[in-house]
């Protein structure tokens, strides 16, 4: 069984000129590519952070989000993860597509054109419909929160 398709309109900004478009890396891939669309090398410094752009806008249909998310070849080999982990990309959004990278290594992390620097995901959104009680059912973990089911 494949994935359905779902069309998403993208508009390419100059700064992306010549930059290829997200792709899938793998036919059972997950998440697509993005990459950086800065004009020249950008430093990110240990411990600091830094706003990459990508140089897409694009129209979501409704029902649906982008999720933003890291790249776990970066994460492991230099430290780098999105602060807003996963960042969301709402369907109503038509700005450009920007990631905001963490560097938590020990060394000055270089961000080139064209670089791939985190992942999006697309995925659908439910909406919830609250229904408020006097009490909830009784469950075996019940109110045990952080650690509490200790494993």
């Amino acid at each position: 069984m494949t994935a359905p398709l779902i069309p998403v309109s993208v508009r390419r900004l100059a700064h992306a000129e010549g930059l290829p478009l997200p792709s899938y890396a793998t036919s059972g891939a997950a998440g697509m590519d993005l990459l950086a669309a800065v004009t020249g090398s950008l430093s990110v410094l240990p411990g600091g952070r830094a706003i990459i752009p990508t140089g897409l806008c694009i129209a979501l249909p409704p029902g649906y989000e982008l999720q933003i998310r890291p790249r776990s070849g970066l994460a492991l080999k230099h430290g780098i993860t999105l602060p807003n982990t996963p960042g969301t990309i709402d369907e109503d959004y038509r700005g450009e597509i920007c990631v905001i990278l963490l560097n938590t290594g020990t060394e000055v992390f270089t961000v080139e054109r064209g670089m791939r620097i985190a992942q999006a995901v697309i995925a659908p959104v439910f909406r919830v419909l609250w229904n408020e009680v006097d009490d909830l059912d009784v469950t075996e973990r019940g109110t045990g929160g952080f650690g509490s089911t200790g494993r």
